[in-house]
């Protein structure tokens, strides 16, 4: 057993020397579609993480008209208040709302800006966050009501964006994990082409089948691993780095979930690659 195992380690590292160009293609390859497909797990996970963390948020504003009588704002905190989907409310007044406005336009926008200009608000946190859309609809027409806004679209609109970015970052890492298994494949193909001979001596003298393949199947399956612990440090360090926003990043603990379906990807691809080499061009 123990010859057995050192011939196996000294047949793959010979077999990966002698083809070192093709060996490095093949690495790299599996590196860069790895991280692709490993950012896109990311993405996915940050953004559900983040599109919680937003509707956990989610406040809807019903904005009165800076005109609106006592009796249209009062109609509308009663109505606010007989809604059960609408959990709690609070009313700013114009003063309130014009010192927030302070705090968030520039000073040449606030010159133009009077208090007796600015509207009254009720600011509600629904019961459930798409109970949002209902608050939206049922005062947008209501008398004395300018608008009323949610963040809902908003989220909906990043988290299209997110998607189509995943799809496109998969759709590159398919490809590449295609490439990756080809170059496997012909990497193995060089390596039983240059020892051909060896194998049908080998095959005299009484060698197994499998003491023959064990050298190509680790070669493959060393190729895939090598390849997905760089791709495992790079997917790290976008998550740690500032390439993604901070709502996106994600625990340790996630992130090594990720990076342990990485290693597996990555050490089956090597392993599929060099298992239909060989049926396909040893013949054992």
């Amino acid at each position: 057993m123990n010859v057995y195992f050192r011939y196996a380690i000294k047949e793959t590292l010979s077999n990966l020397w002698r083809n070192r160009m093709m060996t490095i293609a093949a690495v790299l390859t599996v590196a860069v579609s790895l991280s692709l497909a490993g950012s896109a797990l990311l993405l996915k996970q940050g953004g559900a993480q983040a599109s919680s963390e937003w509707q956990a948020g989610t406040r809807v504003t019903v904005w009165m008209k800076a005109d609106a009588s006592a009796g249209e704002i009062n109609t509308v905190r009663t109505q606010l208040a007989a809604m059960p989907i609408v959990k709690s409310c609070t009313y700013f007044n114009q003063a309130q709302d014009y010192a927030q406005a302070k705090q968030l336009l520039p000073a040449s926008e606030m010159n133009n800006l009077t208090v007796a200009e600015m509207p009254t608000s009720f600011r509600c946190i629904p019961t459930v966050p798409t109970d949002a859309i209902t608050v939206q609809s049922t005062f947008m027409n209501q008398p004395g009501v300018y608008t009323v806004t949610d963040p809902q679209q908003q989220i909906r609109v990043m988290n299209h964006a997110i998607h189509i970015l995943q799809v496109v970052l998969l759709a590159l890492s398919a490809v590449l994990l295609i490439s990756a298994a080809v170059l496997i494949l012909n990497t193995i193909r060089m390596a039983i082409f240059a020892r051909r001979r060896e194998v049908s001596v080998m095959k005299l003298v009484g060698a197994t089948n499998w003491f023959i393949r064990i050298p190509y199947i680790t070669e493959g399956f060393v190729q895939g691993l090598i390849g997905s612990v760089i791709a495992v440090g790079i997917v790290t360090a976008v998550n740690v780095s500032h390439v993604l926003p901070g709502i996106l990043q994600l625990s340790a603990s996630d992130v090594w979930g990720t990076n342990v379906v990485i290693l597996i990807a990555g050490a089956g691809l090597g392993s599929i690659g060099s298992a239909f080499a060989i049926r396909r061009f040893l013949d054992v």
